[in-house]
């Protein structure tokens, strides 16, 4: 049972709630790309049609190999994913919108599935806690034994976002929906990974540790 009470999705729902999470990330892109062979159909610029397409194509790619390692089995249960890949992951999702620096510290290692999971999706948090844009910097260390990583976001209007606290405090009163199922499964992967997370935040820049 979970030390965590908002942590009661069944299966079922978790499954149904990350899937409407994917598609809402990929809707977007994939919109725009329908727009641009409608361009082309009208007799539209060919160029600008191209590039938009281009464009979109590479973004929803992007978002959908992020979800494969973040939200997907990648692999069998209790598989191991490269970290290595977790990094590439995270540099072409950053380069997609082209608006937050990442800077990448740590060897490269094999690590437990659920461990590297996490890692993307404490990345999200991170990410969403500067709407605007900024810098994410991510340390990971002791790889082979007690994996521990450092996630500092800095840009304008940082905050730890509110769902993630709420639901990480166990105090979350509100139905988790597809707009906070991100969170949900970023705190469920910690207990499933035996790691604790930690957030502050300051003036100017949130801390997210998981070890």
């Amino acid at each position: 049972m979970s030390s965590n009470p908002n942590l009661t999705l069944s299966g079922s729902d978790l499954a149904a709630l990350l899937c409407s999470r994917v598609c809402h990330d990929i809707i977007s892109p994939v919109g725009a790309i329908n727009n641009g062979l409608e361009l082309l159909d009208e007799g539209g610029a060919d160029e600008d049609a191209m590039d938009l397409i281009r464009t979109s194509a590479h973004n929803a790619s992007v978002r959908l190999k992020f979800a494969r390692l973040a939200f997907g089995a990648s692999g069998s249960v209790g598989a191991s994913i490269d970290t290595g890949e977790a990094e590439k992951a995270v540099m072409d999702f950053a380069s997609a919108d082209n608006k937050t620096e990442i800077t990448w510290q740590g060897s490269r290692a094999i690590v437990a599935k659920n461990k590297v999971k996490l890692l993307l999706n404490l990345f999200l948090v991170a990410y969403g806690s500067i709407p605007r844009g900024g810098a994410i910097s991510i340390i990971l260390e002791d790889l082979e034994t007690a994996p521990k990583f450092t996630l500092k976001a800095s840009g304008k209007m940082v905050r730890v976002p509110p769902k993630f606290l709420e639901i990480h405090s166990g105090e979350s009163s509100e139905p988790i929906d597809a707009h906070s199922i991100q969170p949900y499964y970023t705190v469920l992967l910690a207990e499933a990974a035996g790691m604790t997370i930690n957030s502050t935040a300051g003036a100017d820049e949130v801390v997210f540790i998981a070890a």
